[in-house]
């Protein structure tokens, strides 16, 4: 340090008068200055007070050129070791707080609203598409193509999730370009499948289209929001949005609803083949980027049918069983509205567990912090959730649900599907896959043998399938390493 370099006289002879010092050095000196050492421990109290060993201050006093000879003649120690020993022991310890961290993990609540939008209209569409199902209910005693409809929906959901996940793997590695040309064959041949599963159930004709532009939609929309054009996806849904508005007020002949209803599957699907053209066009992915593997993918796809089972137990359990009054579908409508928040609280989560990271130093100390944020996230989420629930039933019913116990069960089954997520954003992906698909294979069979109602047998099940989550998300949380 330049600082160092001027205490050293030219002379031989130690300067012992402080006024006596060369004018080139500033007069820095404190009252308190009793020896030349108190000096150099002012003038080194940066680099002192941030040492945690005295070897520190030792290598600094040799790059300053500060000789053995000179050491002994202005301070009277023997050599340099020495002398950083004596300036270590008289500056106190003043490690300086490091600045505050980038956080990749912070979002605006208007994308997440954006994408809770995105989730919610789509669920207009169903009635404007009703007089498609007319018929003679099914032998599941539910609405004509009901069962078809379902089938091809879940076809499509378990489809689109491992496709998403794949495509932001795509995305990741090698550009617009690579996810891209992985939707261009990923949609279309997912919406294949999921089209044929509703023929499989013998549907009628009207129920078949319908299942037909439900997997077309759901191809599109997959499409446009792995591309990040969630406000392109919201503007294709404006004529199922102006449709559901219409039958809240009349009642619109069954020729208009559909066109709205297939006007909004048109322009999806405009718009992704749009946006998948402009994708490829960007340009050939970086030399070297190897492709992901197509298994890393299929536990995101089971977790998608896992959930969509459990989701469907939740809307139709009660037709099933025969009580009608009970139908699920605001609770439903309360849950796809709910993902908006569901959304923000894991960019949350990740923001305070990356944060917990930086004040813990002990690992049980960040065991207990990320404990906190888990606990804190997961309780706002069902907050948010129970209150949607229960807006939805008194707007649909005109009041609480004949069902109490629906109000507890939703929000069970929301505590699943935010912490499955959350263990995937993480990179955690076969543990909630199966354990949804154990819980999903578990309301099914209660279902089918009328062991409860539906709404006790998916709360019992989903609250403990949302217990084993939150303990293997707690252990995630407190490792170092999930943080990097």
């Amino acid at each position: 340090m330049s600082g160092l370099l001027r205490l050293v006289p030219d002379e031989p002879e130690p300067c012992h008068d402080l006024a006596a010092a060369p004018a080139g050095r500033p007069r820095s000196t404190p009252r308190w200055a009793a020896d030349p050492l108190d000096d150099l421990a002012q003038e080194l109290a940066e680099v002192c007070a941030a040492a945690v060993h005295p070897d520190e201050i030792a290598a600094v006093l040799e790059a300053d050129g500060l000789t053995g000879e000179q050491i002994a003649e202005r301070y009277g120690r023997s050599d340099a070791f020495e002398l950083a020993a004596e300036l270590f022991a008289r500056v106190p310890r003043g490690h300086p707080e490091p600045g505050p961290r980038p956080d990749p993990w912070r979002t605006g609540a208007g994308t997440c609203l954006l994408r809770s939008l995105v989730f919610t209209l789509p669920g207009l569409g169903y009635p404007l598409g009703a007089p498609l199902l007319a018929g003679p209910h099914d032998r599941f005693g539910l609405p004509a193509g009901t069962t078809a409809l379902v089938a091809a929906g879940l076809a499509a959901w378990a489809w689109n999730q491992g496709l998403a996940h794949r495509a932001y793997l795509r995305l990741a590695a090698g550009g617009r370009a690579a996810a891209g040309r992985c939707l261009a064959v990923g949609a279309p041949l997912g919406a294949l499948l999921a089209t044929a599963a509703a023929p499989a159930l013998r549907a009628a004709p009207g129920a078949l289209a319908l299942a037909a532009g439900q997997a077309l939609y759901l191809a599109a929309a997959t499409v446009l929001l792995v591309l990040g054009r969630e406000r392109l996806l919201l503007l294709t849904l404006v004529p199922t949005a102006t449709g559901g508005v219409v039958i809240l007020l009349t009642q619109p002949p069954p020729v208009v609803g559909v066109t709205l209803l297939f006007a909004t599957t048109g322009g999806a699907l405009l718009a992704a083949a749009y946006e998948t053209a402009r994708a490829l066009r960007e340009g050939e992915p970086p030399a070297g980027a190897a492709p992901p593997s197509l298994l890393a993918s299929v536990p995101y796809g089971l977790f998608g049918l896992g959930c969509g089972v459990l989701t469907t137990v939740a809307a139709l359990g009660d037709l099933l069983v025969g009580r009608r009054a009970g139908a699920g579908g605001p609770e439903v409508i309360a849950l796809t509205l709910s993902m908006g928040a569901a959304e923000w609280l894991l960019y949350r989560c990740r923001s305070r567990g990356l944060a917990a990271l930086g004040a813990s130093v002990t690992t049980a100390g960040l065991l207990l912090r990320a404990a906190r944020v888990l606990v804190t996230c997961v309780a706002a989420y069902l907050a948010v959730l129970s209150v949607l629930v229960l807006a939805a039933e008194v707007l649909w019913h005109g009041g609480p649900p004949p069902f109490p116990l629906r109000l507890a069960a939703l929000p069970a089954l929301g505590a699943v599907l935010w912490t499955g997520l959350l263990l995937q954003a993480y990179g955690t992906a076969w543990t909630p896959a199966l354990l949804c698909l154990g819980a999903a294979g578990a309301e099914t069979a209660a279902l089918t043998l009328r062991v409860s109602t539906p709404a006790t047998f998916q709360l019992v099940i989903c609250t403990g399938t949302a217990i084993a989550l939150l303990a293997v998300a707690t252990a995630l949380l407190g490792r170092i390493t999930t943080h990097r």
